[in-house]
């Protein structure tokens, strides 16, 4: 199924045509409406594009986006006197106007735009076109516009403005766009169930807004966020890596969480649970570098928490075994991230073990 905007109306014969004079034949008038009606009909079959760009396929700044952070508009702000429009949140970073330089005396919210934007984001993509068929243009024209929930290609959309607002320090306008596709895809897990495909996008977004949360300060709401993303991927099998990844993400990000809050068993738990998640990928996905370097990652992250807990025998032999896991790790060329990676990872671990041996020599 693809998704429609609804602003995309198929081409139809100018409605001022019959008025003008009659210096047009008759014939060429026929031809003109025989070609607009073809025209209609294979608009009313082809994929149609939203007509102001904005699709999850491509990158584009429509007229409703933000040109600093090139999202959708979220909280309209009218700069004055030039009247340029911006994110409340992106244009209070500035003194100048960023499009035209200049002065900007004072900031309006401009509510109507808002409005507009609203109900450009409320609509998009929910509409679907019925497709002509062969059995005559009347019975083709007949047909009703079909109105569907197309929550997974709104989703993509909404995900993509959302990352934008996200990468340009706009959190409060990701976590709207985030917030609507978490509803969207919850409506749809009423109807259907828990599919394996919705759950998984509620988890991935339920993570992001996890991550908005904690750019904020919010800890409390990322991890709350975070655990519900944990609950709706641990319900999926575990041999899809994409699946699995994100879930070992997630617990590691509580982890994170738990362990700057000062509650090191909690964190530990945490840890502990994604790096079951990463031995298991790994016991059946050995051969993927990627995996046996996410297994080292977290034996680290568990290991460092032994050590502040003062289980040192536990501690190094968690360093040991990730340094032994890296170090046998081997890479092909083309890979140069990974190896990266691996050679930055490697010398964290071996920089703490370094430092237990010299606190142990002096110690003794």
């Amino acid at each position: 199924m693809t998704p429609v905007c609804p602003f995309v109306k198929a081409a139809r014969p100018d409605d001022n045509m019959s008025k003008k004079s009659g210096e047009k034949s008759v014939k060429h008038q026929a031809e003109f409406e025989s070609k607009v009606k073809k025209e209609s009909n294979e608009s009313a079959s082809a994929s149609s594009k939203c007509p102001f760009g904005y699709d999850s396929q491509t990158f584009k700044i429509g007229p409703l986006s933000c040109m600093i952070c090139q999202a959708l508009l979220y909280e309209c702000s009218k700069c004055v006197p030039c009247s340029h429009v911006f994110c409340k949140a992106c244009i209070s970073r500035f003194k100048d106007c960023p499009l035209c330089g200049a002065d900007i005396e004072k900031i309006e919210l401009d509510a109507n735009l808002q409005s507009v934007v609203d109900r450009f984001i409320e609509g998009h993509a929910r509409i679907k076109r019925s497709i002509s068929s062969d059995k005559g243009e009347e019975e083709a024209e007949s047909k009703p516009v079909i109105y569907e929930d197309v929550s997974l290609e709104r989703g993509s959309f909404l995900v993509q403005q959302a990352m934008r607002a996200f990468r340009a320090q706009n959190i409060e306008s990701a976590k709207s766009r985030l917030g609507l596709c978490a509803e969207d895809i919850r409506g749809q897990l009423e109807k259907v169930g828990n599919t394996s495909e919705l759950c998984s996008q509620l988890g991935a977004v339920l993570g992001m807004l996890g991550d908005c949360c904690r750019a904020i300060g919010d800890a409390g709401s990322a991890v709350a966020y975070f655990e519900e993303s944990v609950e709706f991927l641990s319900k999926l099998p575990k041999d899809d890596l994409e699946i699995t990844h994100t879930l070992s993400v997630s617990l590691n990000k509580i982890g994170d969480l738990k362990y700057y809050d000062g509650d090191l068993q909690a964190a530990r738990s945490y840890y502990f649970q994604s790096l079951n998640v990463r031995r298991d990928v790994m016991k059946h996905k050995s051969d993927v570098p990627s995996q046996v370097q996410d297994v080292a990652v977290s034996l680290a992250k568990v290991a460092d928490v032994d050590r502040n807990l003062g289980n040192e025998s536990l501690a190094i032999e968690g360093f040991q075994e990730a340094i032994n896991l890296l170090e046998s790790l081997t890479l092909k060329s083309d890979t140069s991230g990974l190896e990266q990676r691996r050679l930055s990872v490697l010398e964290f671990l071996r920089s703490q073990l370094a430092d237990k041996q010299e606190q142990a020599e002096l110690t003794v």
